[in-house]
């Protein structure tokens, strides 16, 4: 550490580091996506060598143009990619924009349940560690004369390479969503700025709905409960074996097929509470209820939800607030004084969102009370790789049984409420893998998303005899905007029949 060495050698160190230590995920995706032979070493031997030149001319610029500065950079670099890395290897995620949206939009107590022994093993050996020698290490750091050389070179070997393997670019732009997820640090680095530019263009102001033709003089209530991954094949409404409804199923609730419109929760909730699939930001449910002159109340222990224009939204820290009894260790704090809201109210509609986050990954087990825990024994690790497969899933359906006795409390409260037309609708966000194809919890990009993180239940249940349900083969979170509109009686001009679960 004390003799100097050159920038070129410690550039080439890094570089060299970064490549073998941190992309083993990814030449091992590249390995499958090959068909073997000369060519493949062919594409390997490229993606190493633009890999590792692309590494050093950034840290060699970095560490040359602003000595300490850059050194500080390339060291915050290794300790993401360590973070990276062991999110990578323990829960098989894509680094995407929609994960990095992800990542900023994860609150604390949601992130430390992440943490483990592992976890810093990873930040330590692969992160502190070489940040130390990174830091530390005393430089020659040569001339201007040097810095143009090297530039020179560098380019050289990744046009060599890329050019030398011109016949295979189809396989890199057919395999490059994937790939491109898995390179250190630029993953995180590219898609951060593609999220946040993103996020510039949601900010924009929402477009108004038109207002309503006509609302109906009924005095009805509408409790709709966002539910956060749920998969539909692990309900027992839907077929699976185990009893995951044991409340529900004696409420006569009406279970629909239904998919996700994304795989992440700020994109599946916005689907639920928008009117129409769109890139625009309409006016979303709650907002336009508020202005139609309904009470609006908005419950939550979870978050990503497009802007909620209303003084009613609670977080459960509120609730507990104003019901200090309460547990709010678990999402049945969010039914604190629900009844009492609603015999308060003095609106004709009432329109209540519930936003749990009981069925979320990685630590299912602490979702719920103890005594919810029907299906032993049960993964107490946020390392879901490296638990039984049998314990994650008893913990996963313990969570789910939970769901089921909230869903069933919020139908018992409204049938004490008899005076009001009454509906209980509960939809997830999104599902969850549960090491399927060795993938676990969400927010694998859509197009390539498997099932179990697309298929979600869509419960209903409701008070009122004057409604019929549709007989649909499969329905989609876009049903709940008009769905709801039609309970309410409210007639607009952009009301979609087609997306209505009630037929007139």
């Amino acid at each position: 550490m004390k003799k100097k060495v050159s920038l070129t050698l410690y550039s080439l160190a890094v570089s060299l580091f970064t490549l073998l230590a941190f992309h083993i995920p990814f030449f091992r995706h590249a390995i499958s996506c090959m068909e073997g032979g000369f060519n493949s070493w062919m594409i390997g031997g490229m993606l190493a060598v633009v890999m590792l030149a692309l590494n050093f001319l950034v840290t060699y610029l970095l560490v040359f143009l602003l000595r300490g500065v850059g050194r500080f950079l390339v060291a915050f670099g290794l300790c993401g990619n360590a973070i990276t890395l062991y999110f990578i290897n323990n829960y098989q995620v894509l680094v995407t924009d929609e994960m990095m949206g992800n990542v900023f939009r994860t609150q604390w107590s949601e992130a430390s349940g992440f943490f483990s022994f592992a976890f810093i093993l990873y930040v330590l050996l692969l992160g502190v560690l070489p940040s130390v020698y990174v830091m530390g290490r005393k430089l020659d750091y040569g001339s201007w004369k040097g810095l143009l050389s090297r530039i020179g070179i560098a380019l050289a070997a990744i046009l060599v390479a890329i050019f030398g393997n011109m016949k295979n670019w189809p396989w890199v732009d057919r395999n490059s969503t994937e790939l491109g997820s898995l390179i250190m640090p630029w993953s995180y680095i590219v898609n951060t700025f593609r999220f946040w530019d993103a996020e510039k263009q949601k900010r924009v102001k929402e477009i108004p709905l038109p207002d309503p033709t006509s609302v109906s003089d009924t005095r009805d209530v509408v409790v709709l409960m966002i539910g956060e991954s749920a998969r539909r094949d692990r309900f027992s409404l839907y077929g699976y074996p185990r009893e995951t409804n044991p409340y529900t199923s004696r409420d006569s609730v009406r279970a629909y097929v239904a998919d996700a419109s994304a795989t992440y929760t700020a994109a599946g909730v916005r689907a639920i509470l928008e009117p129409k699939e769109t890139r625009e930001l309409w006016e979303i449910l709650p907002n336009y209820l508020e202005r139609c002159g309904a009470d609006v109340y908005w419950r939550t222990d979870n978050w990503g939800e497009p802007p909620v224009h209303t003084s009613k939204y609670w977080h459960k820290a509120d609730i507990k607030a104003r019901f200090p009894e309460e547990d709010d260790r678990y999402d049945g704090i969010l039914l604190a004084g629900l009844k009492e809201d609603i015999l308060a109210s003095e609106a004709d509609k009432v329109f209540i969102v519930i936003h749990g986050y009981t069925n979320h990954g990685p630590s299912y087990n602490t979702n719920y009370p103890p005594e919810f825990e029907v299906f032993t024994p049960v993964c107490s690790t946020v390392e879901m790789s490296k638990t039984s497969p049998e314990e994650l899933n008893n913990a996963y359906d313990n969570s789910l049984v939970y769901t089921d006795w909230l869903m069933h409390s919020v139908i018992e409260t409204l049938r004490e409420i008899p005076d009001r037309r009454a509906m209980m609708l509960f939809v997830s966000d999104h599902g969850e893998s549960l090491g399927e194809n060795n993938l676990y919890m969400h927010g694998v990009p859509y197009s390539m998303a498997p099932k179990e993180q697309l298929e979600i239940p869509f419960i209903v249940w409701t008070s009122a005899r004057d409604v019929r349900f549709k007989e649909l083969e499969k329905v989609g979170q876009h049903h709940v905007f008009h769905s709801v509109i039609n309970f309410f009686g409210i007639e607009m001009p952009d009301f979609i029949e087609e997306k209505c679960i009630f037929a007139n």
